[in-house]
C-alpha cells in the first residue's frame, strides 16, 4: 500500500497533480467510447449521459468521497461531492463558450434533462434536512442514506418514462440539436467499447483514492480546511473528466450527451454521501458536516436552480455569444469559491 503519508509535500504535490493528468486524458476516452454507445443503443443521450457516461466519470470523486469518510475527514468527504456538483455545473458554462453557433441550453433542449435536473435538487436539499435535525442513525448508518439510493433510482425511472414516452416536446427551432443528428463513426464492437469503458472507470477510480489520500495530507500541512481542500482541490480534480468530456461531447455535436453528462453526473455525485455515511465510523456524516460544507449545498441549489431556468427559457443569444444563465453560473461559482478562500 502506498503510504503518502511518509512521503515529501512535493512528492504528495506531484501524485495530486500527477492524479490530475491522467483524470483528464482519460476522460477524453470516456466521452468517445459513452457517445459510441449512446447512438448504438436505444436509450438515448440524455439517459446514457447520465447513467454511463455521469456515474463513469465520477467514479474517481466516488472513491475520493469515501476513502476520505472511511479516514475520518467527514467535511473534506461531503464538500468533494458539493464542490464537484457546483464546479460541473459550472462546465456547462465553459462548454457554452465552445459551442459558438447558438445559446447550448437553447440547442440541447430535452425533458429529459429537466427532470433529472429537478431529482437533483430534491437529492440535494434531503442532507441539508438532516443536517438541520437531530443525530439519528440505525447500525451507524442514517436513515437518509437508503433514501437517497431510492429517490436516485425512482429519478433514473422516470427519466426513462420520459425518455420514451414524453408528455411533452420541446418547440424545434433551426438550432434545435436533435440526437439522431448525431451518428456514431466507431463501428468496433459494442461489447469491446463497453469493456474499455469498463476499464478505463476501474483505473479512474483507483486514481481517485489517491486524489483523496493527497487531499488528506495537504489539508493537514498546510493547514487548510477541507471544506476547502473538498470543495476546490479534490473536487475540481475528480471533475476533469466531467470537463473534458462535456468539451470534447460538444465539439462532437452531442449536445444532449453533454448536459446529460453533467446533470446525471450530478445526480451521480449527491450519492457520494451515501456510501460516505456507511464508511464513516464516527455516527452520521450529515451531523458531522461544517456550516462551510452546507454551504456548498445551498451554492448547488442555486445553480442548479438556475440551469434549469436556462433549460426552460432557452435563449438563443446573450452577452457573448453564450446564454444569460451561464454568466450566472460563472458568476455564481467564482463568487462562492472567492468566499471560501478568503475564509482560509
Amino acid at each position: 500500500m502506498l503510504a503518502i503519508e511518509a512521503s515529501s509535500t512535493t512528492t504528495v504535490c506531484l501524485i495530486f497533480a500527477g492524479c490530475a493528468l491522467v483524470i483528464a486524458l482519460l476522460g477524453t476516452k470516456m466521452a468517445g467510447y459513452a457517445d459510441t454507445i449512446a447512438d448504438r443503443t436505444r436509450f438515448g443521450e440524455a439517459l446514457i449521459g447520465s447513467v454511463l457516461l455521469g456515474a463513469g466519470t465520477s467514479i474517481a470523486g466516488i472513491v475520493t468521497s469515501t476513502s476520505t469518510a472511511a479516514s475520518g475527514a467527514a467535511d473534506l468527504s461531503v464538500a468533494n461531492a458539493m464542490g464537484g456538483i457546483a464546479a460541473q455545473t459550472m462546465f456547462l458554462a465553459l462548454a457554452d463558450i465552445f459551442y459558438r453557433k447558438v445559446n447550448l441550453e437553447h440547442a440541447a433542449a430535452s425533458p429529459v434533462n429537466l427532470g433529472q435536473a429537478t431529482t437533483l435538487i430534491i437529492l440535494v436539499t434531503l442532507p441539508i434536512m438532516a443536517w438541520a435535525a437531530p443525530p439519528y442513525t440505525i447500525l451507524g448508518v442514517h436513515p437518509l442514506t437508503p433514501l437517497l439510493v431510492g429517490v436516485y433510482i425512482v429519478g433514473l425511472h422516470g427519466a426513462h418514462k420520459t425518455h420514451k414516452h414524453p408528455m411533452w416536446l420541446p418547440r424545434q427551432t433551426d438550432d434545435t440539436r436533435d440526437e439522431d443528428d448525431d451518428e456514431a463513426t466507431d463501428h468496433r464492437s459494442l461489447w469491446l467499447i463497453g469493456a474499455r469503458f469498463a476499464a478505463l472507470v476501474v483505473v479512474v477510480g483507483f486514481t481517485g483514492w489517491l486524489v483523496g489520500e493527497a487531499g488528506i495530507e495537504l489539508s493537514q500541512r498546510f493547514g487548510i480546511s477541507q471544506g476547502v481542500v473538498g470543495a476546490l482541490g479534490t473536487a475540481i480534480v475528480t471533475s476533469l473528466p466531467e470537463l473534458v468530456t462535456t468539451i470534447a461531447a460538444v465539439r462532437r455535436g452531442a449536445l444532449q450527451l453533454a448536459i446529460g453528462g453533467i446533470i446525471g453526473g450530478n445526480m451521480f455525485d449527491a450519492l457520494f454521501i451515501a456510501p460516505s455515511d456507511v464508511a464513516y465510523s464516527d455516527g452520521s456524516i450529515y451531523n458531522a458536516i461544517s456550516d462551510r460544507t452546507v454551504f456548498w449545498m445551498a451554492l448547488v441549489l442555486v445553480m442548479t436552480a438556475v440551469l434549469l431556468a436556462g433549460l426552460l427559457r432557452r435563449e438563443r443569444q446573450g452577452p457573448g455569444g453564450i446564454g444569460w444563465e451561464s454568466v450566472l453560473l460563472l458568476g455564481i461559482w467564482a463568487g462562492g469559491a472567492a468566499l471560501q478562500i478568503m475564509l482560509g
